[in-house]
């Protein structure tokens, strides 16, 4: 998709999805049937329990398709979202869940160990752009992953589904999720098809689980991953620039490197200090 036709790039959510833009998702048959298997992947890497109603949080619900899915699946639910015509389009379909007016950006208004898990359908990626000048992404995004670590029972696992623009994008949503807290990592069904592909952000909240394997992993190319785990370890990302944080392991072997070409003798399996270590015996 061209940058310039995402959404997130034409007017904030409140502003792009209006009362013509919501009834889309309620009228087009097409919409409905790719919320639906979206949702119902992403329940399926919460990984519920059998048989067993549960409390669920639904961040960015919408007009409620995705909560459609969770009543049909026995679970009573929590949406949120900060597009008021959106919510009245799922007041109008009368949706079985409760609906919040919020900014998740803002943070999850809710008590401590409230709900067994969490879903999210294509709204994460708004966090990434800063719609007004009091906006800085790294702060909502942290914002936003800590109070909902805070709001899920130890255990609970979060999922979403998002279309992120670029791998910078990638690394500045799981760097705050795992510094709010989170391990996990993205899940990506049919990496190498360019329409059916899907990532999912799938969190652990209090313990570290088995990251579950993406869809069509059996025709995963060699090279083509379709996992990408991270730990509590604290991981080092470059910043948005390009470039690598100072003092970081990235960091340290580009340093290495370019002693390396200038033809100085650096040892592999030490760090970089600028003096090399004395042997020890």
């Amino acid at each position: 998709m061209s940058s310039c036709r995402r959404p997130e790039h034409m007017a904030p959510p409140e502003v792009f999805y209006n009362e013509e833009e919501a009834k889309k998702y309620s009228q087009n048959s097409r919409m409905i049937e790719i919320q639906s298997q979206m949702s119902e992947r992403a329940v399926e890497l919460l990984n519920l329990p059998e048989d067993q109603p549960c409390f669920l949080l639904d961040v960015g619900c919408g007009s409620g398709l995705s909560g459609d899915y969770l009543s049909e699946e026995g679970h009573v639910w929590v949406g949120m979202d900060i597009s008021t015509a959106m919510l009245d389009v799922a007041l109008e379909r009368e949706v079985e869940g409760d609906l919040i007016l919020g900014d998740m950006g803002q943070g999850m208004p809710f008590r401590p160990g409230s709900f067994d898990g969490c879903i999210s359908i294509s709204a994460l990626q708004w966090l990434c752009n800063a719609d007004k000048k009091s906006h800085s992404p790294p702060k909502r995004l942290y914002t936003f992953f800590s109070t909902l670590y805070s709001s899920l029972a130890r255990g609970a696992r979060a999922v979403f589904q998002i279309y992120p623009e670029n791998s910078e994008q990638l690394e500045l949503i799981t760097a705050q999720a795992m510094k709010a807290g989170f391990t996990g990592g993205m899940v990506v069904d049919y990496p190498n098809s360019s329409k059916a592909k899907k990532f999912f952000l799938c969190l652990f909240a209090g313990v570290s689980g088995v990251l579950p394997k993406g869809l069509g992993s059996e025709t995963v190319d060699r090279g083509v991953s379709n996992q990408a785990q991270f730990t509590g370890q604290r991981s080092r990302f470059k910043n948005m620039k390009g470039k690598s944080v100072k003092k970081s392991k990235d960091w340290i072997m580009e340093k290495k490197e370019r002693r390396r070409r200038q033809g100085k003798d650096v040892r592999a399996d030490t760090k970089y200090t600028g003096r090399q270590r004395r042997p020890r015996f």
